[in-house]
């Protein structure tokens, strides 16, 4: 049965959520595979706009099972009050929602040393969110982590807590009298209270559903250039957000994967430090920006925004094997009279044959742009790829020529039925219609 990667090919925001929603019409499970809620997918559904920070997009149709996996790591407070969210809205949760009992949970401390450790990088800071993300996985790494499993059982997470106390948080912090660690234990054992029923071996979970036939799919949080071995090191996350990350992060052996889908942006953006050769600072990037609402979903920070970047996406779609993509927020650059795509990298006047392991040589690099005609009308009410106007299907041709990878789908508005998918593309070989949940 297909079991299909949805990965980002740029700094994340690419509009994966969406993507995977309008999929999840054709597949049995989603699995969320990595990231923590740092990481918000964005769906738009009947007119109301859900942000979803640890839950997978497919939590958004009642006939799809939802898996939270090993690789993913949980603030326990904040996913609780994104399931009552869900409930609140009329969303079923309860039947269709598993968190793996592998998936580490980020602590208190763990915020702490978090926002210590931007302070005294100063001019330097990665430009995290604050929520603990980096030190949950370190300590993950350490083998001081906590576990969603280890909530359950009030003498194992003592020991637990007392031993990462002692062996990390006591060595590194400038803020350990601030915390009570009897309140510390009360609240995460009461918050494995209340998660018990969603918890399960969720690779288990996953196998069985693989003997029974179903189809599967992985979704991806953040994106590749953010990955910690592939990403623009040291400013990505910590952890494994290309496609490899799906196996390692559920516990599905490669065999099993199908296909590849990448999801770009029609233009690039991230949030935070790190380099970015195709930003525009002034009046282009604020209009990008603004016609995009690039601001993060979880944190409401203004995004950086520029042209498409076809060097870097290259170097994504080879990273993740990806045979097809979906290009997303086209609709965002309606309003160009033209647009550039950086089709090469010059680094004191050389073009680069691949992308530098070396952030600073890659902020140094000058794009060679290539200039493609804008299509200056809008596209919102496009019911197919045909009706789509000339340049903007010459745009679309030209990045899938550029990138060396299928465009399969293209997004021309935020709404679920604004997805728009091209006749005998390799998404419909991978959930042929035959495999529509039931």
């Amino acid at each position: 049965m297909p079991c299909v990667v949805v990965v980002g090919g740029q700094w994340g925001d690419e509009g994966k959520g969406k993507i995977v929603d309008r999929l999840t019409e054709r597949v049995h499970v989603v699995v969320r595979y990595q990231g923590g809620p740092n990481a918000g997918h964005t769906v738009v559904v009947g007119g109301k706009r859900f942000a979803l920070r640890h839950l997978p997009s497919g939590i958004l149709r009642p006939e799809v099972l939802s898996v939270v996996g090993n690789g993913v790591v949980l603030d326990p407070a904040s996913l609780l009050e994104e399931i009552r969210d869900m409930k609140q809205a009329g969303i079923r949760v309860d039947e269709n929602l598993r968190i793996s009992d592998r998936a580490h949970v980020i602590l208190p401390e763990h915020r702490t040393l978090d926002a210590e450790s931007e302070e005294a990088m100063g001019e330097l800071k990665i430009g995290t969110t604050r929520r603990g993300i980096g030190p949950a996985y370190e300590s993950k790494v350490a083998r001081l982590g906590i576990r969603a499993g280890d909530l359950l059982n009030a003498p194992l997470l003592r020991s637990k807590l007392e031993a990462y106390h002692a062996a990390r948080f006591e060595r590194l912090s400038r803020s350990v009298a601030s915390l009570d660690p009897v309140k510390v234990l009360d609240d995460y054992l009461d918050y494995g209270e209340k998660l018990e029923p969603f918890l399960t071996d969720a690779t288990d979970l996953l196998h069985r559903q693989l003997d029974a036939e179903k189809s599967i799919l992985f979704e991806g949080a953040q994106g590749t250039l953010l990955d910690l071995d592939h990403g623009t090191y040291p400013f990505v996350t910590s952890s494994s957000s290309t496609a490899g990350g799906a196996c390692t992060g559920s516990g599905i052996g490669p065999a099993h994967i199908t296909g590849v889908l990448g999801v770009f942006k029609a233009y690039s953006s991230r949030v935070g430090s790190g380099p970015f050769p195709t930003e525009q600072k002034g009046d282009v990037g604020d209009r990008i920006r603004q016609r995009g609402r690039e601001y993060g979903t979880v944190t409401g920070r203004p995004r950086r925004c520029g042209w498409f970047d076809a060097v870097l996406a290259r170097y994504a779609v080879r990273v993740n094997s990806m045979r097809a993509a979906a290009l997303t927020l086209c609709d965002v650059l309606d309003d160009f009279d033209s647009i550039p795509v950086a089709m090469a990298h010059e680094y004191r006047g050389e073009r680069m044959p691949s992308v530098p392991a070396d952030a600073e040589t890659i902020e140094r690099c000058q794009p060679v742009y290539e200039v493609l005609p804008g299509w200056k009308q809008p596209i919102g009410d496009a019911k197919s790829f045909e009706e789509l106007p000339h340049q903007c299907r010459a745009y679309i041709d030209r990045l899938e020529q550029l990138i060396g990878c299928e465009i399969a789908l293209v997004s021309v508005g935020p709404e679920r039925e604004k997805t728009l998918h091209r006749d005998g593309n390799r998404v419909e070989q991978w959930l042929p219609q035959g495999s529509e949940a039931s």
